[in-house]
């Protein structure tokens, strides 16, 4: 395998992560939109970061800050590209991210079905947090 680099990503990336997200499998979700990643970026520029290889996108992960509190979800690692360490480093790079931004605590947002993910984050030092639920609203 080629080597791993990475980096913030920009609206040129779009396309790109949208592809990745696609081919990962993960569960879709209604702001995996370029609009919506557009939205993303211009209020948390750099919360995009990709893990490229020969200029393709082979992971991603977006280490959010509000101001308040670090959320780390749509962690992605392209099928061929996996069992090599990038989502760890990727988790690794947003937890650095966040907490030069002031982060004391980081939420990671992982589907409830995914086995692989949740084996993941456990892996990396999270851990589910008893006695809560997200409840969830779509506006528009």
């Amino acid at each position: 395998m080629q080597p791993v680099e990475i980096r913030a990503g920009t609206e040129s990336d779009i396309g790109g992560v949208l592809a990745l997200w696609r081919g990962a499998e993960g569960p879709p979700s209604p702001t995996d939109t370029a609009a919506g990643l557009g939205r993303l970026l211009r209020h948390d520029p750099g919360s995009l970061l990709l893990a490229e290889s020969d200029d393709a996108v082979v992971g991603s992960l977006i280490a959010a800050w509000d101001g308040w509190r670090g959320s780390l979800y749509r962690l992605a690692v392209d099928q061929d590209w996996r069992r090599q360490g990038i989502a760890t480093t990727l988790v690794q790079t947003g937890e650095e991210r966040l907490r030069r931004l002031g982060a004391i605590r980081l939420t990671a947002l992982v589907a409830s079905a995914d086995r692989e993910a949740i084996g993941l984050w456990r892996a990396v030092g999270y851990e589910r947090q008893p006695g809560t639920s997200r409840f969830v609203r779509m506006l528009g």
